[in-house]
């Protein structure tokens, strides 16, 4: 049962190398969740979130990039924040659930009582403090984020139908090939420890029985045994699917802004959502060209302290300047991406474009 008192952790699933395909050319050089958006690293965008949970004891980060894609990150982030974050690496993918068992002894150390998960290419206002007043009230095993979309896009997610009095996730359809709801999952959740009962089950279910099921390509590249299949566990198709309708999970809608990072023109759309929500939470991220021998800026603009922009260039609206980054006379930016080290000559423009 959900319960406010004791220790919250937070866990933010960043996936892997061998996944993220379609966000190339961009995850070549720098792993994707370590990707600028609105001048954070697309992960730190959770992490912030994340850091506004009560009593949080930490927060993981779970996949299977290797370590040293991460070190220098985690340490500094954890030292700016002073908040616990850690990365935890995954031998072979585990599946969204699978991961989560596999390190259930280091995720239970704090002895937590609600312990938030949420994917790192998921760009939204993150809103866990409301969602954890719900889920208390539930009182079920778990609650997760729902947003009502077009008709025409809720396939490409994980549709639910919810009750609409009590909130109780009635079906769950990941990716259906016939319409079922407008609602849709948004990869964000809270459980109670019981999930890793739910999980459990599923794996204890394959190796006692030989459960068999349909696997994604993805899938079927990496596991090729019935043994090896029971410890890959998806959160969506094998735990929601089968808990739905059994007063074990429940919803909780948000209003505001929400969309899936996979490739490299969500990337850009995401930066900008983001910089739009720096005016109501970080207004002194954005850029001002308050001077008179500063460059203009329109709209939402980030710049970082290194950069270095000529006075004549004319920047935004929806553009974030990255680290030692350099912009010369009569430059033009519009809805970009600049990453570190990068330098944008005399009189050249970018538009919509993520540079390197």
């Amino acid at each position: 049962m959900a319960s406010s008192e004791g220790a919250n952790v937070a866990v933010i699933m960043v996936g892997g190398p061998t996944k993220g395909t379609r966000f190339r050319p961009l995850s070549f050089n720098l792993a994707k969740p370590l990707f600028p958006l609105a001048g954070q690293p697309m992960v730190q965008h959770p992490i912030l979130a994340c850091k506004k949970i009560p009593n949080l004891a930490q927060i993981y980060l779970i996949g299977f990039y290797e370590e040293r894609d991460f070190t220098l990150y985690v340490s500094a982030i954890s030292n700016e924040l002073k908040v616990p974050v850690r990365y935890l690496r995954e031998e072979k993918p585990h599946g969204s659930a699978g991961g989560l068992y596999y390190f259930r002894d280091l995720l239970m150390e704090e002895n937590p009582v609600n312990i938030f998960v949420m994917n790192c290419d998921v760009c939204c206002s993150f809103p866990l403090s409301d969602m954890l007043a719900a889920h208390l009230k539930y009182k079920g095993i778990g609650t997760l984020l729902v947003k009502k979309v077009s008709a025409e896009s809720a396939s490409e997610f994980g549709e639910i139908v919810a009750d609409a009095e009590t909130g109780e996730l009635l079906h769950y359809a990941e990716k259906p090939e016939t319409f079922v709801s407008e609602w849709i999952n948004c990869g964000v959740y809270i459980f109670t420890p019981e999930i890793f009962l739910a999980i459990q089950g599923v794996a204890s279910e394959r190796n006692n029985h030989g459960t068999l099921r349909r696997v994604s390509s993805f899938e079927a590249l990496h596991f090729t045994t019935k043994s090896t299949q029971a410890d890959f566990v998806r959160l969506d198709q094998d735990i929601l699917t089968p808990l739905a309708g059994k007063r074990k999970l429940y919803t909780y809608e948000t209003q505001d802004f929400w969309e899936q990072i996979k490739t490299p023109g969500m990337s850009l759309k995401c930066s900008s959502l983001y910089l739009a929500q720096y005016r109501l939470t970080a207004p002194d991220l954005l850029a001002k060209g308050d001077k008179s021998n500063s460059a203009k800026f329109v709209g939402d603009v980030y710049v970082h302290p290194s950069a270095k922009i000529h006075h004549t260039a004319k920047v935004g609206p929806n553009v974030s300047i990255s680290g030692s980054a350099r912009i010369g006379p009569g430059v033009r930016l519009i809805g970009c991406i600049i990453l570190d080290d990068v330098e944008i000559k005399v009189r050249s423009g970018v538009l919509a474009a993520s540079s390197e």
